[in-house]
């Protein structure tokens, strides 16, 4: 079961489908039906013929991030834009609305929320995102990471490179 990396895909701002309920040949129709890769560390699963395929070499979820974003050649650039309990995009919640639906502390202490409009859950940069972007920054993708590697970049554009 992938269903942990399915949700850091999301945490980083990708389309992750993961149904525990599904069997393989449910998995397989619901690949193609929907054009995704199919990750799996199931070595009869990847054997099917047909359907755009990762196997997941380890079991050890930071190099499982690192594969899935090496291998289909994906930027995490998108972090935090999904919700990771339902994988519907997140989208601005106003702070007055947010008040209403989050403890007083954290109302009065935030400024910017997201919320779900399928799960109805609301986010903001508490002690979870922290943990997340430690996990992230671990990892090599957290935003000031990806920030400083593009620095040379930006540089180079200035000086007219």
């Amino acid at each position: 079961m992938l269903g942990t990396l399915a949700q850091w895909m999301r945490i980083l701002g990708y389309d992750a489908v993961f149904d525990p309920t599904l069997g393989d040949h449910q998995l397989v129709r619901l690949a193609r039906a929907e054009n995704r890769v199919l990750l799996t560390r199931d070595r009869e699963l990847a054997r099917r013929r047909g359907l755009r395929l990762l196997f997941i070499d380890s079991e050890d979820l930071d190099e499982q991030i690192l594969q899935v974003l090496s291998d289909l050649e994906l930027a995490p650039d998108r972090s935090f834009s999904r919700c990771p309990v339902c994988n519907q995009a997140l989208e601005c919640l106003d702070p007055v609305a947010a008040a209403a639906q989050v403890p007083a502390y954290v109302a009065q202490t935030q400024k910017e929320f997201r919320h779900c409009p399928t799960c109805q859950r609301v986010y903001w940069r508490g002690t979870h995102w922290q943990q997340m972007e430690q996990t992230l920054a671990r990892l090599g993708l957290s935003e000031t990471q990806r920030f400083e590697r593009q620095m040379p970049d930006l540089e180079r554009k200035e000086n007219g490179g």
